[in-house]
């Protein structure tokens, strides 16, 4: 499987990127070593300039790939729901019966990856927890909506689609899937966020909560039978 895999290219928005990472052993140390410095820093702290001095490049080598470290948070959050969403149609693409469909899709975005060899090479743990840390700023901004409007979120919102189309097949009559869909993505993000964070407003205390605490949720509000968990 990971020789399969490692000939995956995620398709990323041309816009966000000057020059293609995937085109050179450079870019791919680009994004591969961001993803450990943002990481290790955060991404306030973190700039191209320490960037560059971690790969031994000049820091006007990175400004050729990607125009800000905006444009480039977005683009590991785009390689993150690229990689997520190729997961979910591999996974599930076989499962016939719609609840388990639905519940292993579920079991797919509330938990941490696998680390498969994915090209390009990025350690998807660190890069989930950087998701964790930092999705929200990639579009917590006054410029959301014509970033919105170029495309720049739509393999997360894709993401959202499917499991919604799944939702309705699982309970046509449930008059808000994607609402919950988009609930159960980010909120397990969230509930990882907590574990480490804010522990006493949490009931989650071990990785494979967020994945019990939004299966609880499905069953209840589908009416998926007890067995089917």
């Amino acid at each position: 499987m990971d020789t399969l895999l490692s000939n995956i290219k995620i398709h990323i928005n041309e816009k966000l990127y000057l020059k293609d990472p995937e085109s050179s052993d450079l870019g791919k140390q680009i994004v591969s070593e961001s993803v450990l410095l943002i990481h290790e820093l955060g991404f306030e702290d973190f700039t191209f300039k320490k960037l560059g001095q971690k790969i031994g490049s000049n820091e006007s080598s990175i400004y050729r790939y990607f125009e800000n470290k905006h444009k480039l948070l977005l683009y590991l959050s785009a390689l993150y729901w690229g990689i997520l969403e190729y997961r979910l149609v591999f996974t599930t693409n076989s499962i016939e019966d719609p609840i388990k469909k639905l519940l292993k899709a579920i079991d797919i975005v509330t938990t941490s990856p696998e680390n498969l060899v994915f090209s390009p090479k990025v350690n998807q743990e660190l890069l989930r927890e950087i998701v964790v840390r930092e999705f929200t700023k990639s579009y917590h901004i006054k410029n959301v909506d014509a970033e919105n409007q170029e495309g720049y979120f739509s393999i997360y919102k894709r993401i959202i689609i499917r499991i919604a189309d799944m939702i309705g097949k699982v309970d046509p009559s449930y008059p808000y899937p994607k609402s919950l869909t988009a609930s159960v993505v980010e909120g397990a993000l969230h509930q990882d966020f907590l574990m480490i964070h804010f522990k006493s407003i949490t009931d989650c205390t071990d990785q494979s909560c967020p994945l019990a605490f939004y299966q609880h949720m499905i069953h209840k509000l589908l009416n998926i039978p007890n067995e089917e968990l």
